[in-house]
């Protein structure tokens, strides 16, 4: 062999090597980096009972635990819990801070942002007041102050349906919005059908009450866009646990009802 026939030979084997090279680095995707690591990073709301909060000896427990705990049983690997807030909790994915996030609602604007993977969990969105403040519907929202977690979805159906003489108080997270208004900082406020029903429980003397719903939504997991085999690995441990009864029995857990697959429909 010539010394020209073998310095091509060098150069193409280099760049086969090469071409190999970016062909595997093309295939790796969230569920190599997820399996590399050997830990899943899962945003959550870490004060969003009974979804997620603390529990008695400090760990974070609660029904999205429950299913990103599957989500990592099914990969093989760790769950590490990363608490984000309504602000931060996007940014946090889109940078790859957090692998998927909990209870995301679905909204054609977020969908310009990041991807969906399953329903998991029922949910809709509720004014709470106390029992002698009549409101009704959007309408009467109107000269009434409602507190409200700041950049949730909460906050955005608030702001579309709310008159524009609404006092709309945003707060940081979901205790601060409680504790405006049972301490009487305001009316109303806007949360959760989760939130509310602990709310409801509680508080007797102040004699809370459902006045009605601006949306109802079931949560999601949200994920980056463009990760189809982690986006069937979750869809496929949430199907799991909806098959065994797994998911019945979280619900009954922390939502204290049983699971109605029907709510789960957007």
């Amino acid at each position: 062999m010539t010394l020209r026939n073998a310095l091509k030979s060098a150069i193409a084997a280099m760049l086969m090597l090469g071409a190999a090279g970016l062909a595997t680095q093309a295939r790796a995707d969230a569920v190599d980096d997820i399996t590399k690591a050997g830990a899943i990073n899962v945003g959550i709301f870490s004060d969003f009972p009974p979804f997620s909060s603390a529990s008695a000896d400090m760990s974070i427990k609660g029904y999205d635990i429950d299913v990103a705990q599957a989500i990592a049983d099914s990969l093989k690997v760790k769950l590490n819990l990363v608490s984000v807030t309504g602000q931060n909790r996007i940014p946090y994915l889109t940078d790859k801070r957090v692998d998927i996030l909990m209870s995301v609602g679905y909204s054609k604007e977020r969908e310009q942002v990041i991807d969906f993977a399953a329903a998991y969990a029922p949910y809709y969105i509720a004014v709470i007041g106390p029992a002698e403040l009549a409101v009704k519907g959007k309408d009467d929202l109107a000269d009434k102050s409602i507190a409200v977690n700041r950049g949730t979805l909460e906050d955005t159906s608030l702001t579309e349906a709310a008159p524009s003489s609404a006092d709309i108080r945003r707060f940081d997270n979901y205790n601060s919005v409680i504790q405006a208004f049972i301490s009487g900082q305001t009316q109303l406020m806007v949360v959760g059908n989760d939130v509310g029903a602990q709310v409801l429980a509680k508080q007797e003397a102040l004699k809370p009450e459902q006045k009605f719903q601006l949306l109802t939504s079931p949560s999601h997991i949200g994920l980056n866009k463009n990760e189809d085999r982690l986006k069937k690995a979750v869809n496929d441990a949430v199907a799991k646990m909806l098959a065994d009864g797994k998911l019945d029995e979280s619900s009954k857990a922390w939502l204290k009802t049983r699971l109605n697959p029907d709510n789960l429909k957007d």
